[in-house]
């Protein structure tokens, strides 16, 4: 497709359509936080203690604090025991328990009491506490796994039946769900519910990309990507507000959902399909029409000679997954790219879902963290443009690693140093992720660059699934789930310096031919070989070698 590059210069890189187009595509990233972080704030858990009201049938007169004293043992620093309870002597009254007390201790069997006066939340509504306290990590977990479906299923399915579709199934499936959740009577149907939202959200995080990527000009494609990226950090603001003054989950699920029911019937009247995927589709009389209303829109014009050299593209063969092995360099840059988008996800999703770990509150931290992605995710479109793609996304991630290292030596007496770290570190890795959606959509060619990023994505979700897992490590001792977050993504930035550089290079569309030669090393440090691209038949009748960019 190589007149597209001239056509859309035509037309205008990033007029009018463009923005409206990256606006409404950048809107429903305002939302998605909720989906990822919200849980968070369903999970507080108050202090409790078993339900002893079996004494009261003893005496009914006993005060709250004669009631703990008889039936709830103490632990060493004179606090009540939260998941252990005095077993009942058969056969013995209130007189006997009193003068003799109770030694032998057991489970709570009859539920907990809640010694707090907030809304329901997950954990005191389905009793997550003590044996099922861990459900909180395993249900982040499934919702993760739901990611990984996602970015596996939806990839694909974007590029076999187009970017505007996908996009519109995705949004619909996250406001169903969403609000669904909210009426859920048990919590493993909370978690299936979970699973199937992740997949949507995890689509959407994906398509939206790709959609900017192949309709704007290649000096604009970071400020497409990393606008959305603030709008999801302004997301995380607008959460910690929203679940301060939304105590119940319930509540809280249908506020965070609800919106996105909006979006869905304004995104549908405005967002159009990709003109590259419907090119290396075959369709040129839509293309053609599209990027004609798209010219009109720019108030610009395209001269006629250069839409007419569209026809001469033919229907490209499907792209699989099994292509991006295919050949070398493709298949280096697509090995490097999955270890970079699981480290991403892994120090990323380990400082964000550990917010309240760091010593401070609960909602503050998240409002900060929120804070520090704005300049984090906008300072990548001048980054980039000064430094390349390839620096910049090898030191963001030996920078977000090397703050989580640091963290393991700072004392727990020190809780805002470590938060400092931890928000440096959360910095670092933000940049680091919005600059792998930028660098990975211009290293796939358009016939596989949705289910490029979708292998690619499915590495961030597997990441994602064993990130909530690796918290549990720190009952073993405390350092070991920050030693995990910080050695691996030092590894994977080294890694980063054998990628090709791709600023300011236009988009590749086409696949080399199995017999070409690939590897010969471009002038500007990126890697050229040579791709045949069969032309259907015209007056010419020639076959056209074009140089292929980035493998």
């Amino acid at each position: 497709m190589h007149n597209f590059g001239a056509v859309l210069t035509a037309l205008g890189g990033f007029g009018p359509f463009q923005k409206w187009l990256v606006f409404w595509l950048a809107l429903p990233n305002l939302g998605i936080p909720f989906y990822f972080f919200g849980q968070m704030f369903m999970f507080l858990e108050p202090r409790h203690h078993c339900d002893t009201s079996w004494i009261l049938a003893l005496s009914p007169n006993l005060s709250t604090e004669q009631q703990l004293n008889l039936t709830i043992p103490r632990r060493a620093d004179g606090t009540f025991e939260a998941c252990r309870m005095y077993r009942p002597e058969p056969g013995w009254g209130i007189d006997e328990i009193v003068s003799f007390g109770l030694n032998d201790t057991e489970d709570c069997r009859d539920g907990w009491m809640y010694l707090s006066e907030e809304p329901p939340s997950l954990v005191t509504e389905f009793d997550l506490v003590c044996g099922r306290k861990h459900e909180k990590e395993v249900s982040q977990s499934v919702y993760m796994a739901g990611l990984l479906v996602g970015a596996a299923s939806f990839g694909t399915m974007s590029d076999r039946f187009g970017r505007r579709i996908t996009i519109l199934m995705e949004l619909l499936l996250q406001a169903m769900v969403g609000i669904g959740t909210a009426f859920v009577p048990n919590f493993y149907l909370y978690m299936v519910l979970r699973f199937v939202v992740g997949t949507a959200v995890s689509g959407f995080s994906i398509s939206f990309v790709t959609l900017n990527m192949e309709w704007v000009g290649p000096s604009r494609r970071p400020f497409t990507v990393v606008i959305s990226h603030c709008l999801f950090a302004l997301g995380q603001m607008v959460l910690a507000g929203l679940a301060y003054g939304v105590r119940n989950w319930r509540l809280l699920q249908l506020a965070g959902s609800s919106p996105i029911v909006l979006l869905f019937f304004y995104v549908c009247r405005v967002v159009p399909e990709s003109a590259r995927w419907l090119l290396v589709q075959g369709r040129v009389d839509e293309a053609q029409e599209l990027l004609q209303k798209a010219a009109a829109c720019n108030h610009r014009t395209i001269p006629p000679e250069l839409l007419d050299q569209l026809q001469n593209e033919t229907k490209s063969p499907k792209g699989n997954v099994l292509v991006l092995f295919h050949y070398q360099h493709l298949r280096k840059v697509t090995l490097i790219l999955l270890a970079v988008w699981f480290v991403d996800s892994l120090v990323y999703y380990g400082l964000s879902l550990n917010v309240g770990s760091f010593g401070l509150n609960i909602y503050l931290t998240q409002l900060v963290f929120g804070l520090v992605e704005l300049p984090a995710r906008f300072g990548c479109i001048f980054m980039l443009q000064r430094f390349g793609r390839r620096q910049c996304q090898a030191w963001t991630l030996l920078v977000g690693g090397s703050m989580c290292l640091i963290i393991i030596f700072i004392p727990p007496d020190f809780p805002v140093l470590t938060t400092a770290l931890a928000v440096i570190g959360k910095f670092a890795t933000s940049a680091a992720f919005s600059i792998s959606y930028i660098y990975s959509a211009e290293l796939f060619p358009t016939i596989v660059r949705q289910t490029g990023l979708g292998l690619v994505g499915v590495a961030a979700r597997t990441s994602g699934i064993i990130t909530p897992l690796i918290g549990l490590l720190r009952e073993y001792h405390p350092a070991i789930p920050m030693a995990v977050f910080g050695s691996i993504p030092v590894l994977v930035g080294v890694l980063c310096f054998f990628l090709p550089e791709t600023k300011d290079r236009e988009l590749q569309d086409w696949l080399d031919s199995p017999g070409d030669t690939l590897g010969t090393k471009g002038a500007a440090g990126g890697y050229r070989g040579q791709v045949q691209v069969k032309e259907a038949e015209t007056d010419v009748g020639t076959d056209t070698t074009l140089p292929s960019t980035y493998l």
